[in-house]
């Protein structure tokens, strides 16, 4: 599987199992999508930020994954 139908597979996951990867023992999946989806669009920032959110965003970051995730269905990256 490369790293486009890995994304794809994510984003096209249903909006409810969305949600509980987004839960915050789980959110860590989500830290690792958002490391494959900069690596598939070579955003270095991307990927020092998605490293950096790994030790330093987990405790907050599930809350605003959850948020996204209602609003326009998609977890928040740039």
């Amino acid at each position: 599987m490369n790293l486009q139908e890995l994304i794809k597979s994510f984003d096209n996951l249903p909006q409810i199992v969305k949600i509980i990867l987004a839960l915050p023992a789980l959110d860590i999946i989500w830290v690792i999508y958002r490391i494959v989806k900069s690596v598939n669009d070579n955003n270095m920032l991307g990927i020092i930020l998605g490293v950096v959110m790994i030790f330093v965003g987990v405790p907050f970051l599930w809350l605003i994954d959850i948020i996204c995730i209602i609003m326009k269905n998609t977890v928040w990256w740039f």
